[in-house]
């Protein structure tokens, strides 16, 4: 069987990406897309999170929100992945990327302070 090397390999020139389609990523991180539409979103509570921010009524209240919005946007800035984010006297992890909270303790109550696999703190 013969190959025919005269046919063009890829997409033709005058084909363009549709507007459903999937963006390209490279490097593993989120795309292009993504980033831009993280943007606009606000910031979410895992499941874990907002159960121990119930249970040890723990304040969060609309002033410390917005503090921390605006800390995971300048983390996000600077690159960072999983941080945690001193508000006064709670302190947070949060994945970054996905504006999400993983968990919340009082920074005073606390018996174990030691917080692993974060790359960066964030004092709010």
């Amino acid at each position: 069987m013969a190959i025919d090397r005269t046919q063009q390999i890829g997409p033709s020139p005058g084909a363009a990406r549709q507007p459903g389609q999937a963006s390209v990523r490279s490097g593993g991180g989120p795309s292009f897309q993504d980033a831009l539409s993280n943007l606009g979103r606000g910031v979410q509570f895992s499941n874990h999170a907002q159960k121990r921010i119930d249970r040890r009524d723990l304040d969060i209240d609309s002033q410390r929100l917005d503090r921390l919005n605006s800390a995971i946007t300048r983390a996000a800035e600077k690159g960072a992945r999983n941080s945690v984010v001193m508000l006064d006297d709670l302190a947070v992890v949060v994945d970054i990327r996905d504006r999400k909270v993983v968990t919340a303790i009082n920074a005073e109550s606390g018996k174990e302070r030691v917080f692993t696999n974060i790359d960066s703190v964030v004092i709010a």
